[in-house]
């Protein structure tokens, strides 16, 4: 989804002029942030060009970060994709139990003692963020086609 796309969604949920005035811009402005930059001149680079921009430019993850922590959320950057086709899905899913045990077990240990320390948590967050990019990952190899190979295997086997 392209970002004017994205503000045009958003727009339906809130004034476009409640914002304009929230923001301290012209309610023009905010319209065409939702219209497509066009070279006869509809629509405005919109904030979210701009930061992306930034963050490009900078190559500073923190950026995002900071934007999901005061959203209420978390950012996980999604793994490259090291897919390749073939690749066996069987070991794939026993590793994500795996993480997912490992994970487990650290909630585990730290809730013995009715108390979990921020050390604790920390070890937990990263526990729960390399299951998170490790499963991202297999469904990124399923949506890239070997999830269709995977099903063809099975067909073959059953037969």
């Amino acid at each position: 989804m392209e970002s004017h796309e994205v503000l045009k969604e958003a727009f339906e949920k809130t004034s476009p002029k409640a914002l304009a005035s929230d923001l301290g811009v012209s309610l023009s402005l905010v319209y065409k942030w939702a219209q497509e930059q066009s070279e006869l001149g509809s629509g405005s680079r919109n904030p979210l060009d701009r930061l992306l921009g930034i963050i490009k430019a900078t190559g500073d993850m923190q950026i995002i970060r900071w934007l999901c922590e005061e959203s209420g959320g978390y950012f996980v950057a999604n793994p490259p994709s090291s897919c390749t086709k073939g690749f066996e899905v069987l070991p794939a899913t026993s590793e994500i139990l795996s993480k997912f045990s490992t994970m487990i077990n650290k909630i585990s240990e730290a809730a013995q003692d009715q108390s979990i320390t921020e050390d604790e948590a920390e070890e937990i967050r990263q526990c729960w963020d390399i299951l998170k990019g490790y499963t991202e990952g297999f469904v990124r190899c399923c949506e890239e086609g070997d999830f269709e190979q995977m099903e063809q295997e099975a067909v073959l086997v059953e037969k």
